[in-house]
């Protein structure tokens, strides 16, 4: 299972990248848009964890070129906010599988990552 994290909060995100690698995975973190594309151009990732607000790009144009480049990745968004939360962020990103505060648990984010990875 190989995992992108977009994340700009480095300690959060390096919370995430632990509890997946304790799942097996191949977890690669960055916090912004540049990362991100860099990223998916060199490696075929199987899913995506990504916070919709960033300070460096949009969380959608990562998403969209995601489902461009890697159309099999699927992406968990997270925020902690309340954009999207009407559930219109599946309309706006097709290879959205899951949506979820930050605040979830690690653990729970590490079973939906295992999950949808999976199912994909």
């Amino acid at each position: 299972m190989i995992v992108l994290i977009v994340e700009p909060e480095p300690e959060l995100g390096r919370l995430w990248k632990r509890h997946l690698e304790r799942q097996g995975g191949q977890v690669h973190l960055v916090q912004g848009q540049h990362g991100a594309f860099d990223l998916l151009r060199t490696y075929g990732v199987d899913i995506i964890v990504l916070d919709l607000v960033l300070r460096d790009g949009s969380a959608l144009a990562i998403a969209d070129y995601a489902s461009y480049r890697r159309p099999e990745a699927r992406v968990i968004f997270v925020t902690n906010t309340t954009f999207f939360s009407d559930g219109s962020i599946f309309l706006h990103s097709p290879n959205a599988c899951a949506f979820v505060q930050s605040a979830t648990p690690p653990e729970d984010l590490a079973a939906m990552v295992a999950h949808y990875s999976k199912a994909g």
